[in-house]
């Protein structure tokens, strides 16, 4: 999030710098009559030189720091990519690209499977990419491959009689989105699932916290969370939310059964709608002054708990 703000806030100074580049140079328009006409040419290089630099070195800056290497663009390399056996985190495409049968194939069946698809204008796609030549298309690759709910289902069940899933609702930032996954798979939870949206993707970002759990973890994105967890019900699940307002304590729940826990973001827990689809919400009761705790610092408590 931070970077994020710091690359708008770059972005921000590039535009005002354009802008008073020629306030500046239509001031000493204006005023040229106090000065010769050599010097007015020359104030206005000068000024002219100042402001391109610095934009340009702003420029530069924020595409040293947007990492591309998970990124592919153009309407070609695109398409490979698709039709290889590549996990795929994203996609970015405008209008134009559905009158492609091929892509609009691919993309229907890719969406059906997790990825998310999101239709952009040219202009934002120029955006995201930094004004790359991107054909009206573009992906960011996954860390790894994810399978649909049933099978995650189907797995979990085949490794153990009483599994634990955990669902995340609306947790974006990469790096609690990793710290969960490394604990999860280190107390032997059966999966993850990720919503499509609201949600930080397989980035490499999120591999690289996950210190290699994400290998032996399971991941499903569904488009919908609260559907999902009608699914798993109707499988035998209980589905159990971590709140602050829970009326049970995470040390006085004692259910052995196939569970789905749901760990919310830090500052908005858990949404309204996902609480209703709840069996239970249950709280980790904390003694001092602090009235939260960090998503992933959350879940590992949690899991400690529930697989003790």
């Amino acid at each position: 999030m931070m970077v994020v703000i710091l690359q708008k806030k770059k972005m921000k100074d590039l535009i005002n710098l354009l802008d008073m580049s020629f306030k500046n140079i239509n001031e000493i328009d204006k005023n040229k009559r106090n000065f010769s006409s050599s010097q007015s040419r020359q104030s206005k290089t000068n000024l002219i030189n100042k402001f391109s630099n610095k934009g340009s070195d702003i420029y530069q800056e924020l595409t040293n720091k947007k990492n591309f290497n998970d990124w592919i663009w153009g309407k070609h390399s695109v398409f490979e990519t698709l039709i290889s056996d590549r996990a795929i985190n994203r996609i970015w495409c405008t209008t134009e690209i559905y009158s492609s049968e091929k892509f609009y194939i691919l993309l229907k069946d890719l969406k059906s499977k997790g990825v998310l698809v999101e239709e952009v204008s040219w202009n934002r796609l120029s955006q995201l990419t930094l004004g790359a030549s991107h054909q009206g298309i573009a992906l960011q690759l996954s860390c790894s491959k994810t399978i649909s709910l049933g099978e995650l289902i189907q797995l979990s069940k085949k490794n153990s009689a009483e599994p634990i899933i955990l669902a995340l609702d609306g947790i974006t930032d990469p790096h609690n989105v990793g710290a969960i996954i490394r604990s999860a798979e280190a107390f032997d939870c059966k999966g993850i699932i990720i919503p499509q949206r609201r949600s930080a993707g397989l980035t490499g970002t999120v591999a690289k916290v996950a210190a290699g759990a994400l290998e032996h973890l399971p991941v499903s994105r569904v488009v919908n969370l609260n559907r999902a967890l009608e699914e798993l019900k109707k499988n035998g699940f209980i589905v159990v939310g971590l709140s602050g307002d829970g009326q049970t304590s995470i040390s006085m729940f004692n259910e052995k059964t196939p569970l789905v826990v749901i760990v919310g973001s830090e500052d908005k827990g858990i949404s309204v709608l996902t609480q209703k689809k709840c069996d239970f919400l249950l709280r980790i009761p904390l003694k001092g002054k602090t009235s939260s705790l960090n998503a992933s610092v959350a879940a590992a408590i949690s899991l400690f708990h529930l697989t003790s």
